[in-house]
């Protein structure tokens, strides 16, 4: 009984996943298509408890209709940041509807944080990295918390920094071990237009007016042609993440950062 008592009693402080399991992973589905693929994650459970993290951007809809195919209630986390293209809020809206996503979760900033740190509303001028951590990092690292996976709608063909991505690695920003899932890694810009074009899914409105990559408004340029399809974020910054999929972003605070004021 008192040994018993004991296990019940005892922290599991071992990580969700391992660097083998995440190579594991991607022997396993090294040759299976993305489809197929996210129907064995989600069927058998092999990343546990799994968000989709999605922008609603140029892009997503592509991730979000092949999730919704298998499991239109996978939680989908949307960082409302409260800087967004009206546009890409409506299309959102639009995007949940149209595929019958049943569980979108938005995520908003700490208003008492906001009021300490970015009272003017103005610190993407100055320091986006200090805005995307109040806007974006910390609340999607409080949201992961619950969960020991999450989708990305990363691909490799966006920047040199993404070019190379496995299918499934560990999530450098926490030390838990939780896993990160990269469907559309290895998919081209035309497997993503053929996509649209095949599905008649709605392409995001920003983009027939120059924008290949959206994010929040005071910090995403039109791109001309030719260019890193990421060059028109942060233009002008040595900046080319938000900090979300960034290693230690939740962990490694800028200077005089004080998350809990």
């Amino acid at each position: 009984m008192g040994e018993a008592a004991r296990r019940i009693d005892r922290l599991d402080t071992a990580p969700r996943f391992t660097a083998a399991d995440a190579e594991a992973l991607n022997a396993r589905f090294a040759d299976t298509p993305t489809k197929d693929m996210l129907a064995a994650v989600l069927t058998e459970g092999l990343a546990g408890r799994i968000a989709a993290v999605s922008s609603f951007g140029a892009e997503s809809a592509v991730l979000l209709h092949l999730i919704a195919s298998v499991d239109p209630s996978v939680p989908v986390l949307f960082l409302d940041t409260g800087k967004h293209f009206p546009e890409t809020l409506a299309y959102r809206d639009e995007i949940v509807a149209r595929l019958g996503l049943t569980n979108l979760i938005n995520l908003t900033p700490d208003a008492d944080l906001l009021a300490k740190k970015d009272e003017s509303g103005l610190r993407w001028s100055y320091d986006p990295d200090g805005c995307c951590e109040i806007r974006k990092v910390l609340p999607l690292a409080r949201a992961l918390d619950q969960f020991d996976a999450s989708f990305t709608g990363r691909k490799g063909f966006q920047s040199a920094t993404r070019a190379g991505l496995p299918r499934f690695e560990l999530d450098q920003t926490d030390l838990a071990g939780r896993l990160k899932v990269n469907p559309l890694v290895d998919w081209s810009s035309d497997q993503i237009q053929s996509y649209f074009a095949a599905t008649g899914l709605p392409p995001h409105p920003l983009v027939a007016h120059g924008y290949p990559s959206i994010g929040c408004m005071p910090c995403t340029s039109k791109v001309a042609p030719g260019e890193d399809p990421r060059s028109g974020r942060w233009k002008g910054w040595d900046k080319t993440e938000c900090g979300i999929h960034v290693d230690g972003a939740a962990s490694e605070l800028p200077p005089g950062f004080d998350p809990a004021f």
